[in-house]
């Protein structure tokens, strides 16, 4: 499940491919581009986990702050709080009241690295443009990614690009043990002053924390 919720915070853009699409290759291109140049990010966003054939369909709030390879993921509704410092990961569980610490851009150090959102690019994968569409106002163009490692634990990522401000809106992670799992931004602000010491976790402020030290 950590995988798969790691690949749903992927933002996938890809090389030249005679398989891929160009239209959807030009989108990616434009958004990927818009959002690097970004120094500093803010966002919120509603995190989801559906199962249609075994009736379950979760949803979370959550806020993300990122800065470079530095990031901090909030989901209150699950009790969780996410740090990096663009070194050491801090995966703080409210409810087991343990905070685990492991080095950044390894395997199990946390169920979210958000440093893919946008600004890592990513081969092994063939894309097509699906369509457009008008929600809320805003042309959502949608772009699917499909691994072509076949033993990945997806199948595809559907991947909502607002067609006008070239931002991410949406990323769903289709896996093969039918969960869904879906990202979907609520408000995005970009280069807001961010200082670094909101990517470290203060253990001062938990008492009698179980501290687990993976590195």
């Amino acid at each position: 499940m950590k995988h798969l919720l790691i690949a749903t915070l992927l933002f996938c853009i890809l090389g030249a491919n005679a398989q891929n699409d160009p239209k959807a290759k030009s989108l990616l291109e434009e958004t990927s581009k818009k959002m690097q140049s970004f120094q500093t990010l803010s966002a919120t966003f509603t995190f989801t986990m559906e199962n249609a054939k075994m009736k379950i369909k979760e949803q979370n709030s959550g806020s993300l702050l990122l800065k470079g390879q530095k990031y901090q993921v909030k989901l209150p509704d699950m009790g969780m709080q996410i740090y990096c410092d663009g070194k050491t990961v801090w995966n703080f569980m409210e409810e087991a009241s343990q905070v685990t610490l492991s080095n950044a851009g390894e395997e199990g150090q946390g169920v979210i690295d958000p440093t893919t959102i946008f600004n890592i690019y990513q081969e092994g994968y063939t894309y097509k443009f699906v369509e457009d569409k008008t929600t809320a106002g805003r042309v959502i163009s949608t772009i699917e990614l499909l691994p072509s490692d076949k033993t990945a634990e997806f199948t595809k990522l559907t991947v909502g690009i607002d067609k006008d401000k070239k931002v991410v809106q949406s990323l769903v992670t289709h896996g093969k043990d039918g969960n869904l799992y879906g990202i979907y931004v609520n408000d995005l602000k970009p280069n807001l002053p961010i200082a670094d010491s909101e990517f470290v976790f203060n253990k001062a402020k938990f008492p009698g924390i179980e501290v687990v030290d993976f590195r």
